[in-house]
């Protein structure tokens, strides 16, 4: 084995994420054992089984990204130049970059404060407004789940592909039934800030098995078959390798702990600073349980989110504000926007606290300190 392979080997074994069960390591380990560290292999497609088994869906696509997977949904959707397609303007840019991938032109959809992601009243006037439209996707945001009920009932009637972006949702379910598993596509993210963690990484589901074992064929370059290397078709090097999927494999199997631990830090958070004047956290819904990705809270009162983000900074704590809505982004600000501006609300008002997995009482303790501290200054 050379150098190279045996320091990537090493990275991988001794990750701090990785489950204290070791289960990453079996799968890694017998990947660098067999040499079988390329794209493709035996962890790829049992990482692809296991996750679909877990959320639900009969079929899935292991990829380089999350954002890769919204890029082939689109691409499987028939998306192409001109088409216009529907995106909550609440959430990260990798939800509406491939939209621009494909020379599609996206329309920002507002949030509502009852499920803080898609407004189903902003979707309905968006649908007015834009009557041919090719997709819709819906974001669950912070593992909070959107009204599917609602979002569905509304895009079936007007016969559009939904894709749901569950990147940040693993784990959370809506009615019993996972998200990223009720539309037409779903999108998960194994990035290192996810709740389970492949490094990089993402997932694309469907009960469509003819959409997905074409999108296996575009992220592996298009590569008919054939003897020699031909290419009938645009492709791309999206493919997860064997590697990254056997980190999967071991992560999967402590996704349920993760969530259960993720509650508990919420739950900490809430019972300790829920009384304080003008705080208000994420909502809950009784149709919805959440991951709780990240313990977020809005603040309406004497003290603003960017006292609380300084305060934590000073004692080398990190938090973030709420994402910036993509309308007000300067790449996207060109782009049409529906809504009365509730993401914006959201955005100026609401702070992400520390939520990793890995946080003792102590450490949650001491977070509440400092922001219990501000109100008594």
């Amino acid at each position: 084995m050379s150098t190279d392979t045996s320091t990537m080997k090493r990275i991988y074994l001794s990750s701090p994420h990785m489950s204290d069960e070791g289960y990453e390591r079996m799968y890694v380990k017998e990947a660098f054992d067999t040499n079988w560290i390329a794209p493709l292999g035996k962890n790829v497609d049992e990482f692809e089984r296991e996750l679909a088994e877990k959320v639900g869906s009969k079929t899935a696509a292991a990829l380089s990204s999350g954002t890769a997977a919204i890029h082939m949904a689109l691409k499987a959707a028939g998306v192409g130049e001109g088409d216009i397609v529907f995106c909550p303007t609440l959430t990260f840019a990798a939800t509406a970059n491939p939209i621009i991938y494909q020379n599609a032109i996206p329309v920002f959809i507002d949030s509502d404060f009852e499920t803080w992601n898609m407004s189903p009243a902003a979707l309905e006037e968006a649908f007015e407004k834009y009557p041919n439209v090719k997709a819709v996707i819906v974001v669950h945001l912070y593992g909070l789940s959107a009204d599917m009920d609602r979002i569905m009932e509304i895009c079936k009637k007007h016969n559009v592909t939904v894709i749901e972006d569950a990147a940040e949702s693993l784990g959370t379910t809506y009615k019993g039934k996972h998200t990223g598993t009720i539309g037409d596509y779903g999108i998960f993210s194994f990035n290192g800030n996810k709740i389970i963690t492949t490094s990089g990484g993402g997932m694309l589901v469907s009960d469509n098995e003819e959409r997905i074992s074409k999108v296996r064929f575009w992220a592996t370059q298009s590569r008919d078959k054939a003897r020699h290397y031909q290419h009938s078709e645009l492709g791309y090097n999206y493919r997860m390798s064997n590697v990254v999927a056997g980190i999967g494999r071991g992560q999967l199997k402590v996704l349920d702990e993760r969530v259960a631990k993720k509650r508990y830090i919420f739950e900490y958070y809430k019972r300790e600073l829920s009384g304080l004047e003008g705080l208000e956290f994420m909502p809950s819904n009784d149709w919805n349980e959440p991951n709780y990705w990240l313990s977020t809270m809005i603040l309406t009162g004497k003290v603003r989110p960017i006292e609380v983000i300084d305060a934590l900074e000073n004692e080398n704590i990190e938090s973030r504000p709420v994402w910036k809505p993509m309308h007000m982004q300067p790449y996207f600000e060109k782009y049409d926007f529906i809504g009365l501006n509730v993401s914006e609300k959201l955005f100026k008002n609401g702070v992400c606290l520390p939520s990793d997995t890995k946080m003792t009482d102590d450490d949650l303790e001491r977070v509440c300190r400092i922001i219990k501290e501000l109100w008594s200054e």
